[in-house]
């Protein structure tokens, strides 16, 4: 195929992924777009997400001039973010954070002692304006660029809530807040049970919706939405749906996830959480990394394509193979591995999902970990981290690595997702594994009555393979282009023969009616 020919549809890749919105105003259609599997969701620290270390020491020393993240230096990142294909952003907790009992010197975000104000450490002091105004300075800027915003509403709260409002959380024999599983920071939230919520937190969680409403939100993440009965979500999702049908409910909740984090807890399924009114939840895609054969990843597929029908109406999940609670792919399998999550999250039936700082290989390595702190704004004078994932505890550096191949090949793969989605949702469409030569290659194939686009891909991340891949519909006649590889693969009629360096995914298109 002519050079000319190849350049003119990959820049057709690229002008795929913009989003226009008619007269320039911001018309919510997050839901939509993921139960079309659309989205390419960005999950950010917004204390972190344009933090200015300008000593180059990891922390933000406020004394020597420094400035964490804000909702205002946050602005200063979404062109980057749009010119990489990302359409919706999940803000990591915006709400305040407990100083008691506290993990890390900043205090974990996931610690929240409110839900009806937002965090005063993303408040911007150069500007006059309320940090409620600039909160929505920072969306409606994101909404501008075609950039939709959800935001993460927490399982827990910290201990300053509890002796506050005692009333909201579950407590134990002698009176004390239950601390889940081995989250020390935080106190599990009593949202009731099926047959009896708490309306006290109910009440609570309403105020929040209202608040993320009137901010501009389009959609809520569930923190460990399972611990809390379905009910409850029913209720909250249908309050939401009253102001805005196009409100998005993300639940973390996991098909592999079977055990409540406290014996005290509740646990609520996937399914039930789905039926409640969630659009979709994580699935185990964060398995990946533990997965030796394609059927693993096949059986996770089949049963992402089976929600629909099994819940009667359109129900999705992210690409959750990285999450701020996964160590980083470079640290697991090496760069190989964050291209592979970039283009499974392109080319299945799912919606990309990826953590700051993954598309430039962060390795999430900061050297005064755990170490103690000369100053803290909480009780805690260690500077608390989960080594190789995103620091939630500090005021610590802007996430990012130096990986610039990543980079570009990150918004490759984003800009490919509208060209996949488009052969995804055409009427003659169909979606197919392939016949391998060795049960570590899966390959799989998307295709319509014009186009077939396949992928072929190396679970052996420590040895390169040989692979023979059975396509029926090709020839060495049809035009190829491709997408992602290393080598070069041999076609022949049917078959599909390449050399697959350790880890390597390789994904090419074909056009049936181009010779």
């Amino acid at each position: 195929m002519c050079i000319k020919k190849i350049l003119i549809i990959c820049s057709a890749l690229v002008l795929s992924g913009l989003q226009v919105h008619a007269d320039g105003t911001w018309i919510n259609h997050l839901r939509t777009d993921f139960l079309n599997n659309k989205s390419v969701i960005y999950a950010v620290n917004m204390r972190t997400f344009n933090a200015q270390d300008k000593n180059n020491n990891g922390i933000i020393d406020f004394d020597e001039g420094e400035t964490s993240g804000t909702f205002i230096n946050g602005i200063n990142r979404l062109k980057e973010l749009q010119s990489e294909g990302i359409n919706a952003l999940h803000l990591l907790p915006i709400t305040p954070i407990g100083k008691m009992k506290a993990l890390g010197t900043a205090g974990s975000l996931y610690s929240a002692s409110g839900f009806n104000s937002l965090n005063p450490q993303l408040k911007d002091f150069s500007s006059q304006n309320t940090l409620e105004q600039q909160a929505r300075q920072f969306i409606n800027a994101a909404h501008e660029r075609g950039i939709a915003i959800i935001v993460d509403i927490p399982a827990c709260g910290s201990y300053d809530l509890f002796l506050q409002r005692p009333e909201l959380f579950v407590k134990d024999s002698s009176g004390q807040p239950v601390i889940p599983a081995d989250w020390t920071d935080v106190r599990l939230l009593d949202a009731g049970s099926e047959d009896k919520i708490n309306n006290d937190l109910l009440k609570v969680h309403k105020e929040f919706i209202d608040y993320m409403i009137n901010l501009g939100v389009d959609g809520i993440r569930a923190d460990a939405a399972h611990t809390k009965p379905a009910k409850f979500w029913q209720e909250l999702i249908a309050y939401s749906r009253k102001f805005d049908p196009q409100f998005l409910w993300l639940a973390e909740s996991s098909d592999s996830w079977k055990d409540a984090v406290s014996d005290k807890a509740v646990f609520t399924s996937y399914d039930k959480l789905l039926r409640a009114g969630f659009d979709g939840f994580y699935g185990s895609w964060f398995n990946l990394k533990n997965w030796k054969t394609s059927k693993e990843l096949q059986n996770q597929v089949n049963m992402t394509m089976s929600l629909n029908k099994t819940f009667g109406e359109a129900k999705s999940v992210i690409g959750s193979f990285t999450t701020h609670d996964e160590l980083s792919p470079i640290i697991e399998k090496g760069p190989a591995y964050s291209k592979m999550i970039m283009w499974l999250n392109t080319t299945l039936p799912v919606n990309s999902y990826f953590v700051d700082g993954f598309d430039s290989g962060d390795k999430y390595i900061y050297f005064w970990a755990n170490k103690k702190a000369p100053k803290t704004y909480t009780d805690d004078d260690i500077y608390f981290v989960h080594r190789g994932k995103l620091d939630i505890f500090n005021f610590s550096r802007k996430p990012g690595g130096e990986n610039m191949d990543l980079k570009n090949e990150f918004a490759r793969a984003n800009s490919a997702k509208s060209v996949v989605n488009n052969i995804y949702y055409s009427k003659d469409s169909s979606f197919k594994f392939l016949k391998t030569n060795d049960e570590s290659v899966f390959a799989y194939a998307i295709s319509n009555q014009d186009s077939i686009i396949a992928v072929i891909g190396n679970m052996n991340f420590t040895g390169g393979i040989n692979a023979k891949v059975k396509l029926p519909k090709i020839s060495p006649q049809n035009a190829v282009i491709p997408m992602t590889m290393i080598n070069i693969p041999k076609i022949e009629k049917g078959e599909i023969t390449t050399d697959l360096m350790p880890g390597e995914i390789q994904v090419m298109m074909f056009n049936k009616n181009l010779k």
